[in-house]
């Protein structure tokens, strides 16, 4: 591999709808080492699906260019799908033949022999405890199962770069962990992984850096505790009223300490540098000033959730 197992310049895609050009990734510039655990976070929207469409050959680039393993992926996409494995959100595994026979198909796909595609399966089921089940149609294994032979899978022709699409949506909290530590080895073993995801705590978890994109640009790209130094971190206090609060956000974005205030109805988001001790208080104040009761509120304290809403602006959207 190069000295980047993925960097892209000036990446653009850009779609048509009613006759306007929309882009969907604006000028990307991107750096992932060999051997890194690297995220990609954004809102829906924000351009993340369409960059690993492009990184993977599934969609081709409006301009820039983007190496993967190596290779470009415009012109020699060949040669990217062989040293790819990707795990999308979607279950593909296909339902017709069982575990096994899933993962010896796709090892034969990339060219191994019987035996051998046989020997690598076994031993990627058996060390994502998963050889009691091997035998077993997708259709009968549960969710954290099936998606960590989704994994298996990706893995058989032991890709240069795993993509994970998504790996933990929809499966419940102990599928999810346990799947971060098989993750956690592999990355440990030198695979070099990019992962999308809407829990951030996954993210936090797992990556040495992360990359914040929006509106098809990135906006920081760090580790978590570069991105929260940089970006500034807020608390953010979150109050809702018992009727529309727009009322109260001039005078709420006066008040010490306060950054931003973002009004949706009678919700008000308010960002502040922390600590925000006694801030609260005077939210409530502020609103029976306006003839506005509390009906409920809540407080995150600066972490790489407040650092995506200082850089976004916006919530976290599923």
């Amino acid at each position: 591999m190069s000295d980047a197992a993925i960097r892209t310049r000036a990446l653009r895609k850009v779609y048509t709808a009613d006759k306007h050009a929309v882009p969907a990734v604006d000028g990307l510039d991107l750096e992932v080492r060999p051997g890194e655990f690297f995220g990609l976070l954004g809102p829906n929207g924000a351009g993340k699906s369409t960059t690993i469409g492009m990184l993977t050959t599934r969609i081709v680039p409006t301009g820039g260019t983007a190496t993967v393993a190596g290779y470009d992926v415009t012109r020699d996409p060949v040669a990217v799908r062989q040293r790819i494995g990707v795990v999308t959100q979607a279950n593909t595994m296909d339902r017709a033949v069982n575990l096994l026979e899933n993962l010896e198909y796709r090892g034969r796909f990339f060219g191994m022999s019987g035996r051998e595609s046989r020997r690598r399966a076994m031993e990627l089921l058996e060390r994502f405890g998963l050889a009691e089940v091997a035998q077993r149609l997708d259709d009968h294994v549960s969710g954290g199962q099936s998606k960590r032979a989704m994994v298996c899978r990706a893995l058989m022709h032991r890709p240069d770069v795993l993509f994970l699409d998504e790996p933990t949506a929809a499966i419940d909290p102990q599928a999810r962990r346990n799947l971060w530590e098989l993750l956690r080895e592999l990355n440990a073993a030198g695979q070099t992984i990019l992962l999308t995801t809407h829990y951030l705590e996954e993210a936090e978890e797992l990556c040495g850096r992360i990359a914040v994109v929006d509106h098809g640009k990135v906006l920081a790209c760090d580790t978590v505790a570069g991105i929260k130094a940089s970006s500034a971190a807020d608390s953010v206090i979150t109050v809702t009223y018992d009727a529309i609060a727009d009322a109260v956000v001039e005078t709420v974005g006066k008040l010490r300490g306060v950054r931003r205030v973002e009004a949706d109805g009678p919700e008000l988001r308010v960002h502040a540098a922390a600590p925000a001790d006694g801030l609260l208080g005077e939210l409530v104040t502020v609103g029976l000033n306006h003839g506005l009761a509390v009906r409920n509120a809540s407080t995150l304290p600066p972490s790489l959730e407040t650092a995506f809403l200082n850089l976004t602006g916006r919530e976290y959207r599923e």
